[in-house]
């Protein structure tokens, strides 16, 4: 449980090699993202992250850090995402944009498919233009970012 009494979620790749708390026992948003980097990414239509403060992940603890590897990727805004994965199984586990000057977001994406617990209620669907599956009018759908987050 954490400080409001509320039980806190655990991310674990699908190994279980690593395994470690979430930063929060709930995530600030969820998005689901039909861009093509994120269906590689995924192996399927999209791919999900659950938004966290980065606060509480970084710097990784020695746990984390020894059994991940980092692939540093371009992104269409001109910054990079470092991309988390563990070494055992190959799962990606998380991922952080960092800004052309070098400063990394004060937000972390982890992967909602390694989060056990997580709420998938309320997400919003992202980057639609490029959906290779029907995306529903009842959901919050965006052609890409979100104006408050591009």
């Amino acid at each position: 449980m954490d400080a409001n009494n509320e039980p806190q979620l655990t991310v674990r790749c699908q190994c279980g090699r690593v395994a470690f708390p979430a930063p929060t026992a709930k995530p600030l948003a969820v998005f689901h993202c039909h861009c093509g980097e994120c269906r590689k990414q995924s192996g399927s239509a999209f791919g999900t992250s659950a938004i966290f403060p980065a606060e509480g992940l970084f710097p990784l603890p020695s746990e984390v850090e020894s059994f991940t590897r980092k692939y540093t990727r371009d992104t269409d805004s001109g910054n990079t995402m470092d991309c988390y994965f563990c070494i055992e199984c190959g799962s990606r586990l998380f991922h952080r944009i960092v800004a052309r000057d070098g400063t990394p977001r004060p937000t972390v994406s982890i992967k909602g498919g390694c989060i056990e617990g997580l709420d998938w209620s309320g997400g919003k669907h992202i980057y639609v233009r490029s959906a290779v599956m029907k995306v529903s009018p009842e959901w919050e759908v965006y052609e890409a970012m979100p104006p408050k987050l591009s």
